[in-house]
């Protein structure tokens, strides 16, 4: 059986909710990606593109054979949308590998792409008009990534269970938040995602600038700061705005390929594919 491997990856900067990337389609941020990943790789052909995409309304057909053809590749480099909610992204990854083990394919383009900043707004019953009474504004956000369509609840309510469940304090939590934001904070300062990152190109008030630093890290988060916020989805519940994850947009990718082609093209491995 052939082995997969990984010999190129890149991510854009993470936006964060209404930052940098408000303006920019998430389709753009995943083409950005990909063609990073595809030069890094020092690849000239690929099999397939396949790139995780939850909130998918309005973006248009195939998210990700947009962003594959906006990457510069070819229209006969066929391309798949994966929605398996937050495992999307790896999803695809696996998907890949599977591709590739089963001898199906030699190099693919896999990874995803989203910004929730942009998530549009949805009229249910507009397309036949209101009658009487007032309608009401759907946001696709919460409706298609973030509440359970079988317990009818949002994700962070989800959070509050696991947390009561498995006896995850308020204070453990916002220790281990804290921690995070902290180490980020240092790793930007100390250049240390700079290799992984690929910048892209913004319009700001007619002017086109370059954006190659994560946004959604705060400056200066303490275990303290965070325990001044109220819970945001439970009264008495522990999860808050500093310790749930993050709203935010951007775009990843990597290369896929055979180990044997990995070889004989003089490449490499990032990684292998195990399992």
């Amino acid at each position: 059986m052939e082995e997969a491997v990984i010999v190129s990856a890149v991510r854009t900067p993470v936006g964060t909710f209404g930052g940098a990337f408000a303006d920019v389609p998430a389709t753009r941020l995943g083409a950005v990606a990909v063609e990073e990943a595809i030069r890094r790789a020092g690849v000239d052909s690929v099999d397939e593109v396949l790139m995780g995409n939850v909130l998918q309304a309005g973006l248009g057909q195939n998210s990700a054979r947009q962003s594959a053809i906006g990457a510069g590749l070819a229209e006969t480099v066929p391309s798949t949308t994966i929605n398996k909610v937050c495992g999307s992204g790896l999803k695809t990854v696996a998907l890949a590998a599977q591709a590739i083990r089963a001898g199906d394919a030699e190099c693919i383009v896999a990874g995803g792409m989203e910004n929730m900043s942009r998530a549009p707004y949805l009229v249910e019953n507009g397309r036949y008009g209101y009658r009487l009474g007032h309608g009401q504004l759907i946001d696709e956000m919460i409706r298609d990534g973030l509440w359970c369509a079988f317990d009818d609840c949002h994700m962070g309510n989800t959070a509050e269970n696991i947390a009561r469940e498995y006896e995850v304090s308020r204070g453990d939590q916002d220790a281990f938040a804290a921690a995070s934001q902290q180490k980020a904070e240092a790793a930007i300062a100390g250049g240390r995602f700079k290799d992984e990152i690929v910048a892209v190109p913004v319009t700001r008030r007619k002017e086109q600038v370059l954006v190659d630093t994560d946004e959604h890290p705060r400056k200066g988060t303490t275990v303290e700061s965070l325990a001044a916020l109220r819970p945001a989805f439970d009264k008495a519940g522990t999860v808050t705005a500093g310790n749930a994850s993050g709203i935010n947009d951007g775009g990843a990718a990597v290369v896929v390929m055979s180990a044997s082609r990995a070889k004989s093209e003089g490449r490499t491995p990032l990684a292998r594919i195990r399992g």
